[in-house]
């Protein structure tokens, strides 16, 4: 019988473990960036994916559907109007490129700005997804604290210039500045006037992850930085996954043009996915306007309904605040809770979670810390599921203790 082939002696230096075999949702989940399942807007897509293909199904012979390699060019029209009205960017279509999801936009930009030793400020509590590429690329993520009206200018300032006394220029200042993941924060207009000031002052390039700006609840925004910076030494980047659905992976950059065609010139695929592309702006032009509101309200009621049954089971042993927007609620449990070893007993008895250190550059800050998702399971599964953390909680850690939870019936 032949051995099987070792790959092992093959591989590439930093190759990641081995992923893990995927058996399913667990019953009660609470990861991940998932959406409404009950407001994905099927109808409608079935018609635009319908009316589209007839209209210029005949287009997918060719890569890049006669839109040049910048992607479908309705879309970008589209995201040009809606970014004006949405955002106050003032761009043109070609000042777009459609990624595949907004991933990819966060890999385009660090092949195109980052080499291994490099530092980049970023935020203390901010997107997994952003803290694992960074690590894998050998890059130093010096993290700024937070408070409710996210990234601390004071504590950038004093960062930048420390890092200037050491001779380090930072590549980039990555914010999430628009609902802030994990913590859900809106940064004012005028604190983003002083990080642009701040920013260029140094000659530092912001990187402005706006994936969750279009779920605020009051559909009221700051005007991104992209536009109060005039586009000038800022790279936006935007995603369709939080406000249609995540599976379709479609996302975009937003640039000057000068640095656009840097990053056009790494993305060497051939192009995202051209059906997805057709359709969302099929789809977007007649019904966007529309569909956001109905989704930000059936989320916002997802929240209240998490926040209420976290008082519920947990009483004063979980703090949470009540973000303007998104899909994440940012919870601290008392200090005795290691909530990496918590999501592994969590998850024996069907709970997903977000432990706080995967979301954090203070890891020792953020280990009582965890991030649910409360878009996707319905009210009832929320209210259970919590339920059953708190069970897991309280056999674990000894909280919460039953009578501190003082809004129990």
């Amino acid at each position: 019988m032949t051995a099987p082939f070792d790959l092992a002696p093959l591989l590439a230096p930093g190759t990641p473990a081995p992923a893990v075999k995927w058996n399913g949702f667990p019953k009660y989940n609470f990861i991940g960036g998932h959406n409404d399942a009950k407001h994905v807007p099927v109808e409608a897509l079935i018609e635009a994916a319908t009316t589209v293909l007839k209209r210029e199904g005949a287009t997918l012979a060719t890569y890049g559907l006669n839109s040049g390699p910048l992607g479908y060019r309705p879309l970008r029209e589209f995201l040009a109007g809606k970014l004006k009205g949405h955002a106050g960017i003032a761009c043109s279509p070609d000042e777009i490129l459609i990624t595949s999801g907004s991933m990819q936009g966060l890999d385009l930009i660090n092949s195109l700005l980052l080499a291994k030793g490099d530092t980049v400020l970023i935020e203390q509590e901010t997107y997994g997804g952003a803290l694992t590429k960074l690590t894998r690329l050998g890059v130093n993520a010096v993290g700024i604290p937070l408070d409710a009206e996210g990234l601390r200018l004071d504590v950038l300032k004093q960062k930048l210039e420390e890092l200037k006394q050491k001779g380090v220029k930072p590549k980039y200042i990555y914010t999430i500045p628009t609902v802030q993941n994990p913590t859900g924060a809106i940064m004012g207009e005028a604190r983003r006037k002083e990080l642009i000031k701040l920013a260029a002052e140094h000659g530092v390039v912001i990187f402005e992850d706006e994936c969750y700006s279009d779920l605020v609840w009051n559909g009221k925004r700051p005007k991104s930085l992209y536009s109060l910076a005039n586009g000038e030494g800022v790279i936006h980047i935007g995603s369709f996954s939080k406000s249609i659905a995540p599976a379709l992976r479609v996302g975009y950059i937003v640039a000057k043009w000068e640095v656009l065609s840097r990053i056009l010139a790494l993305k060497q695929d051939a192009g995202s996915g051209a059906l997805e592309q057709m359709v969302l702006a099929e789809f977007c032009a007649k019904h966007f306007a529309d569909h956001v509101p109905k989704l930000s309200k059936a989320l916002h009621a997802k929240l209240q309904t998490l926040r209420e049954a976290l008082a519920e089971q947990f009483g004063t042993s979980a703090e949470f605040g009540d973000p303007p927007g998104g899909i994440y609620l940012w919870i601290k449990l008392p200090d005795t809770v290691d909530t990496v070893k918590l999501a592994q007993a969590a998850l024996a008895a069907g709970v997903s979670l977000n432990p706080g250190p995967e979301w954090s550059t203070a890891k020792d800050d953020a280990r009582c810390r965890l991030r649910l998702c409360f878009a996707n399971p319905e009210p009832e599964t929320i209210r259970k599921g919590v339920e059953v953390l708190a069970e897991v909680c309280r056999r674990e850690f000894g909280v919460p203790l039953r009578s501190a939870n003082v809004d129990k019936k």
